[in-house]
């Protein structure tokens, strides 16, 4: 099939955008796809109306970064909101990508272009605990996406969980729109940055703002202690909170009463795309998968670029410069003269750097696995519990793979995104790529329909 365009970028967040305007601008026919009805990602994914003051200035001017971004890219480009890419090929110098249009009666749909580019951002790392299936215990990133998306607050009593800065907002945010935190508690020290003090200066700002919230709502900051229980019978009703030493194991319990846990341990890059088309990965800071690429965001396909979390989680701001640096390599390599500009390279290592301190600042420690009780599910979606797991590891299984086939955890719903992590460490092995031919769920009779056309670019 005939490219209907020089670039197509997945993912509509700040990567992604700053990606599809900088190739764009530089004289390429450019499409945008994404799967959600507005743009934005995980990060600005809500209504600017609705974006209360809790935040601080910075993420502000960055809102408003973005929206004058959002406002000049569809003008120049092709925006395909609400289209769920489950495939990509790649053949005679060209990527086909499958998606899905609509939500109720979804349509398939082809689009053709020379180059690609993969920004499609990250979601949640959850950890299983007793009761975290419990209706009332969500993501620290889906009590954000609640807020933010449809402005609807979790819960009335909350309290928040994990470890990482992400908690930070994520509390004031529920805070200053009504709710009662119970508290704030970070399973890693409270200071994990303190011995990066240069790296860490130019958040020091937007921490603070996001301190000052907390300390304005009464909500307190707890380190080294997290929830290693949920309790309830048909709901949420109370959970258990743990003092940890260095390695996550309790020491000492006590409960807090909440009709809300938002919970997170960091993210897990969305790495289905890249691994279809056999990018080549790396172990990253945090010891998971990520798209490796050069200093352009190459990967090893030619005519492949990934920029945001696919190649590292690192927050806004860097996939920003890093989706910047991608079109501009991408419109460089199809002929278009761009200007050399090191000062963007040299703010992206600037930014790598300090991601990567944070990663090594908020680890995931090994003692969140003395939480789990035999009867402790591992996978929601299949219903496994730890002792199946455990069986099947006193069975012969020796990773994660051979525990999915005895004992089924990540065959479900979700495909092991949420479970897989778990599952890993359970089996003693670190995180692989995902490996699924389907990037998203599709019905049988959609797929028959992929010899459909493919959409063509913009008329000239």
């Amino acid at each position: 099939m005939r490219p209907g365009y020089d670039l197509a970028v997945i993912g509509a967040g700040p990567a992604g955008v700053a990606g599809a305007l900088t190739a764009s601008l530089a004289g390429l026919d450019v499409v945008l796809i994404d799967a959600a009805a507005r743009p934005g990602g995980q990060y600005f994914r809500h209504l600017p109306e609705g974006f209360g003051a809790e935040a601080p200035g910075a993420l502000h001017r960055g809102l408003d970064r973005f929206t004058r971004q959002w406002e000049t890219l569809n003008g120049r480009a092709d925006v395909l909101l609400g289209h769920r890419v489950w495939a990509v090929e790649r053949a005679d110098g060209a990527v086909t990508v499958r998606c899905l249009e609509g939500d109720r009666e979804e349509r398939p749909r082809t689009v053709v272009a020379r180059r690609l580019l993969i920004a499609t951002g990250a979601h949640d790392r959850p950890l299983p605990f007793p009761g975290w299936d419990l209706p009332g215990v969500l993501t620290a990133g889906g009590a954000q996406a609640l807020l933010k998306g449809n402005l609807v607050v979790a819960g009335r009593r909350v309290v928040v969980a994990g470890t990482g800065p992400f908690l930070l907002p994520v509390a004031a945010g529920l805070a200053g729109a009504g709710a009662d935190v119970r508290g704030v508690y970070e399973a890693n020290g409270r200071f994990g940055l303190a011995r990066h003090p240069l790296l860490a200066a130019g958040k020091t700002g937007e921490a603070l703002g996001y301190g000052a919230s907390l300390a304005r709502h009464r909500v307190p900051y707890h380190g080294r202690q997290a929830v290693i229980a949920a309790h309830g019978e048909d709901a949420l009703t109370h959970v258990t909170v743990a003092r940890l030493d260095r390695d996550w194991r309790p020491i000492s319990a006590r409960t807090v009463e909440c009709d809300t846990l938002a919970y997170g341990y960091g993210f897990v890059p969305q790495l289905e795309l890249p691994v279809q088309l056999g990018c080549a990965t790396h172990t990253g800071a945090d010891g998971g998968p990520v798209v490796t690429v050069d200093a352009g965001l190459r990967t090893s396909v030619p005519g492949v670029y990934a920029a945001g979390e696919p190649t590292g989680v690192g927050g806004a701001v860097l996939a920003e410069v890093e989706g910047r640096i991608a079109g501009r390599s991408a419109a460089a390599d199809l002929g278009r003269r761009v200007r050399p500009l090191p000062r963007l390279s040299r703010r992206r290592d600037r930014l790598a750097a300090f991601a990567r301190a944070l990663l090594e600042a908020y680890p995931v420690r090994p003692g969140w696995q003395e939480w789990l009780h035999d009867d402790t599910l591992v996978c929601r979606c299949e219903e496994v519990p730890l002792s199946a797991v455990r069986e099947a590891r006193e069975l012969g299984a020796t990773d994660a793979r051979s525990v999915k086939l005895l004992a089924r955890p990540g065959m479900g719903w979700c495909q092991g995104r949420m479970c897989g992590y778990a599952v890993a460490c359970l089996a003693g092995e670190d995180p692989a790529a995902p490996r699924r031919p389907l990037a998203q769920p599709i019905r049988l009779g959609d797929l028959a329909a992929v010899t459909r056309p493919p959409l063509e670019g913009r008329s000239r």
